[in-house]
């Protein structure tokens, strides 16, 4: 009994500790979604703060790329924050990845938000021009003070599905 009560007090002392710490990041909108951006990029090498990338999300939220095989079928591929982190992170720092936001339209609802990001991709920050583009469809949702990403899908530009003007500046 002891033992389960150290481990209730730890985690949530944990969960205390991170929510202090990046409670800031996650109080408006824009700070969230500049965190969601922020916390995936980075130079070659350079580690990524998985921890706050975790915190970004609602308990089961899913991360959705949209992708298209050599026959033309489209596939969804559903991921929650730690399947993302375990797929994409030693990718991310071994290689260099910067992801840019350049365009956002938004919609408001209560405490939904849904928000049609149009982004650019760079493996380096010195990068002056992009390797893909597309857009990430981002819901969040507004509880207590703070935001809460809790779905992303995304699709990247191809030749079919160039970015429509109205995603752009």
């Amino acid at each position: 009994m002891k033992i389960l009560l150290l481990l209730f007090v730890s985690v949530t002392l944990s969960a205390q500790s991170y929510d202090g710490l990046y409670r800031q990041k996650v109080k408006t909108l824009d700070s969230t979604v500049e965190t969601l951006y922020d916390v995936i990029s980075g130079d070659k090498g350079e580690k990524r703060d998985w921890r706050l990338f975790q915190y970004l999300f609602t308990d089961g939220a899913q991360l959705t790329p949209f992708q298209t095989d050599r026959h033309g079928k489209v596939h969804a591929t559903y991921l929650s924050p730690a399947d993302y982190i375990e797929r994409s992170g030693a990718y991310l720092e071994s290689q260099g990845f910067f992801e840019k936001e350049i365009h956002r339209v938004t919609e408001t609802f209560g405490n939904l938000v849904q928000i049609f990001s149009t982004y650019e991709s760079y493996h380096s920050s010195k990068d002056a021009k992009p390797f893909a583009r597309g857009i990430n469809s981002i819901q969040l949702m507004k509880d207590r003070g703070r935001w809460y990403v809790a779905n992303i899908t995304w699709q990247g530009e191809t030749d079919e599905f160039p970015i429509p003007d109205k995603y752009l500046k």
